[in-house]
């Protein structure tokens, strides 16, 4: 019996205030004390009570006994409740059940199974307790056994049963044991059931049968929030963002109450949809509903904003949340790494280690990953050894976080150790050592990389193709590459849209127009593709069929980004056609695109190139943030117009601003030294850039220093340069010396930079024409018959001079002698009239020159 307690605590057993569960002024049944205990997780009263009772001599009841044993084990002690169970004179099958939830409750299944094997029999509960213990244990396989064995000791399913061997297999998407079981529930019509019904909408969700999800759901003849939970993570699961939204709505026209799994899955919506707008109109709706301070909504949240790109918005979610797991944490940092601020995710990852919180692998892997980002190989090192003293050093998604930060560090070395030290390797780990020996120019590393995946029987998937096709595109290897595309064809992967992008992009970069033009149109035509086929065509400088694809892809409409916007205006550059340049800077600022740092430099560079200094210095000037290529352009822009003083001037801003300068910029520089004529000016910084910036001069720098210091005269300093260098010689540098030698003279060097041109390519027919110049201006006209010989004799004509210009919209091409345009005759007239003109104010001077200029053209 149970006996009346009031006068047992009349003295407290210690000189501790009194808690309320002994304090109460009505009568209270150990019984009842001790569900209290258990509802409040109170252990020391609970044991304060169970002390009293066996001091007491009290003879406890069997459901005494229970209440006793549920009170111990939901304080999570084990042991005290296996005491109390084992010194039970008495157990009925509450006891036994209740132990057996225990033991699995508390993940100690072998003792759970135990239990359930010795108890004498068995109900629905019994059987459901251990089915939902191997589940809550993530052993759901024996789940399903236990489910399969209860089915044929003749014990009747439930709707609980139904609804935890579904969840089981929801989470090993077994569809075909799902259906099985969901006719079993039609049979006994649980089908109808709210649990059940919500448990088959979420396991066909699960198994990616989002249609079957929804019917079972529409038939349900009574919906609550979990059924409506259970369809709108389904469709996010599956990807269908919208349609989750379209269900949250719907939910809320029919007056159901949102719960917090509901709130996670509409913000996991909006940031799969990257719609702020939308995700902040929910965020008021949680406020609204008092979920704004609930963790798992506060950390969705936070997620959305960071995936919307809007860390600010993110961190503000963070700071205002009373209360932060370790998933709020892990969504900023993770956040912070995806939108390039890895110094703010280090320094969150600082703050999570002082409080305490603990971490997982998903926390390593971000902060890893931030650590890559910022090429902070120091900070890696550091947090691999955190990993190493921790229990994730053999987690595979840790290992293959290491892995990548070495390899985007610059470390193929310290990858391939780490690689090779896994005990355990998936596809992520061989995509990622493989894409450490592209990202670092190693091809050979690579396609070695690659067949020994093959080797191990690991099927390469669209990363491991697209890495492998980069390394081919970035070394010009077809071959390679061609048989690349032929395993990936074999392997029905060659429809595969970022694999067809890769495709157009190596064969493009290779020089195989026609190839890439087939995979392109073959390929379901996506944004990676256009822009493959556009930079295509403009590295191989076929710059108006780069405009032609860039219309089509207007046609059909597709959406440009930056990258293709910055390709096309590299074109308008190169042919000068500042008008097309002006309507696509048009269109740029329609798309709020000009504030891009990529795009932006390429405006700037254009308008240069096309002429207009004005324009140039202006978007210059506008840009909202200016890097190095920014600086870059506007250098090389002055430095190619001939304005050297502007250059140094803005290289000098870019000084004063803390731009770190480069290769390119000391390019521009050493030509603008050229264009003013000051050697000396040009020696300073040809010499700063090893001293002052650790930049090791170049090939091209060589070939600036050879003009600068050729154009001050010294003409042998700047052979002796060129034989001193380094670098072996190529065609460029010669041939700058050779227009050097005709600017002063200079014969005999021309003569050794003219043989050293033959030698690298024999069929230059523009060297012979230069140096029979030098030779009529030095009056050797035996010297230029010889040349006029030689290039009859090999069969060589000079390359006819191209001009063009774009008038209206046209492009309007001349070649020399050309009479192909339709206003030829005019044009011819009107450039009669200009000879005629220049003739009559010529010098006689300028008159024997053009004489030579005529015999030197042969």
């Amino acid at each position: 019996m149970n006996c009346l307690t009031r006068s047992v605590f009349s003295k407290p057993l210690t000189p501790k205030p009194k808690p309320h569960y002994l304090t109460s002024s009505t009568f209270k049944t150990f019984s009842q004390i001790f569900q209290q205990c258990a509802h409040g997780r109170a252990l020391h009263p609970g044991k304060q009570a169970h002390a009293r009772m066996l001091i007491l001599g009290f003879d406890p009841t069997v459901f005494v006994s229970n209440c006793l044993i549920q009170m111990y084990l939901k304080c999570r002690v084990l042991g005290y409740a296996a005491k109390v169970f084992d010194e039970m004179p008495q157990r009925d099958t509450v006891s036994w059940n209740t132990m057996i939830f225990g033991y699995a409750e508390c993940g100690d299944m072998g003792l759970a199974q135990a239990c359930f094997d010795a108890m004498p029999a068995k109900d629905v509960v019994s059987w459901n307790s251990l089915v939902s213990g191997y589940l809550r244990n993530g052993e759901c396989f024996e789940s399903i056994d236990v489910y399969v064995k209860m089915g044929s000791a003749g014990v009747g399913f439930d709707r609980t049963t139904s609804a935890v061997v579904l969840k089981a297999c929801a989470a090993m998407e077994e569809i075909e044991l799902g259906i099985q079981i969901h006719c079993v529930s039609v049979k006994m019509a649980f089908d109808i059931d709210v649990y059940t019904g919500s448990a088959l909408a979420d396991m066909y969700a699960k198994c990616r049968r989002l249609d079957c999800s929804l019917r079972v759901f529409r038939e349900l003849p009574e919906k609550n929030s979990v059924s409506w939970s259970a369809v709108i993570a389904g469709s996010v699961q599956n990807d269908r963002f919208v349609m989750a939204v379209e269900l949250f709505n719907e939910m809320q026209r029919a007056g159901v109450g949102v719960s917090q799994a509901t709130y996670a899955s509409v913000f996991r919506s909006c940031a799969g949809l990257s719609t702020y707008s939308l995700g902040t109109q929910l965020h008021g709706h949680a406020v609204k509903t008092q979920f704004h301070s609930d963790v798992v909504v506060g950390t969705a949240t936070l997620d959305m904003y960071a995936k919307c790109d809007n860390v600010a918005d993110a961190r503000k979610m963070f700071n205002s949340m009373p209360n932060r797991s370790l998933q709020s944490y892990n969504a900023m940092i993770v956040g912070y790494a995806r939108n390039g601020q890895g110094f703010e995710a280090l320094q969150l990852f600082m703050l999570l280690r002082k409080s305490g919180t603990g971490l997982d692998e998903i926390t390593l892997s971000g902060v890893l990953n931030a650590c890559a980002m910022i090429k902070g190989l120091l900070e890696g090192l550091q947090l691999q050894g955190l990993v190493i003293k921790s229990s994730f050093r053999s987690n595979v998604c840790v290992t293959n976080a290491i892995l990548d930060m070495y390899g985007k560090c610059g470390d193929v070395f310290g990858a391939s150790y780490v690689f090779d030290e896994m005990v355990r390797r998936d596809a992520v780990s061989w995509n990622a050592i493989i894409a450490a020996h592209e990202q670092n120019k190693n091809k050979v590393g690579t396609l070695s990389c690659f067949v020994s995946m093959l080797r191990s029987r690991m099927e390469p998937d669209e990363f491991t193709y697209g890495s492998v096709l980069k390394a081919c595109a970035g070394q010009r290897s077809l071959n390679h590459g061609m048989e690349i595309h032929s395993r990936i064809i074999k392997s029905g992967k060659g429809t595969n849209l970022f694999i067809g992008g890769a495709l157009v992009d190596m064969y493009s970069k290779c020089g195989m127009m026609e190839e890439a033009e087939k995979v392109h149109h073959r390929t379901e035509q996506t944004m990676v593709s256009w822009n493959a086929i556009i930079s295509g065509f403009s590295l191989l400088k076929q710059n108006e069929e780069a405009q032609t694809f860039f219309s089509q892809m207007l046609e059909i409409g597709a959406k440009p980004d930056n990258f293709t916007y910055a390709t096309v205006l590299d074109t308008c550059a190169n042919l000068a056609t500042v008008g097309l340049g002006k309507q696509i800077h048009a269109q740029i600022i329609k798309h709020e695109l000009q504030s891009d740092v990529y795009v932006t430099s390429t405006l700037v560079d254009m308008y240069a190139k096309c002429g207009n200094m004005q324009d140039s210095l202006l978007m210059f000037k506008k840009a909202p943030k200016r890097d190095a290529v920014t600086w870059n352009a506007m250098i090389s822009g002055f430095a190619n117009f001939g304005l050297g003083e502007d250059a140094l001037r803005i290289f000098k801003n870019m000084q004063l601003e803390n731009v770190e300068p480069n290769h390119v910029t000391f390019v521009s520089i050493l030509r603008a030294c050229g264009h003013i004529g000051n050697a000396e000016q040009g020696l300073y910084y040809f010499r700063t850039m090893l001293s002052d910036y650790g930049l090791k001069p170049q090939l091209e720098h060589y070939s600036c220093m050879v003009d600068i210091i050729g154009r001050s005269g010294q003409v042998d300093e700047a052979l002796r340069l060129i034989q001193d260098m380094p670098y072996e010689p190529d065609d460029v540098i010669w041939r700058n010396l050779l227009s050097i030698c005709k600017l002063h003279g200079n014969v005999q060097v021309a003569e050794i930079a003219a043989n050293s041109i033959w030698q690298l390519d024999p069929q230059d027919s523009s060297t012979y024409v230069l140096l029979s110049h030098i030779y009529a201006e030095a009056g050797m006209w035996g010297e230029v018959s010889k040349m006029r010989r030689r290039m009859r004799y090999d069969g060589m004509k000079k390359e006819p001079g191209c001009s063009w210009i774009e008038v209206k919209d046209e492009v309007h091409a001349f070649f020399v002698g050309d009479k192909a345009h339709p206003r030829s005759t005019e044009l011819y007239e009107r450039l009669d009239l200009l000879v005629v003109e220049m003739m009559g104010i010529g010098t006689s001077k300028a008159k024997d020159a053009a004489m030579r200029d005529q015999v030197a053209v042969l």
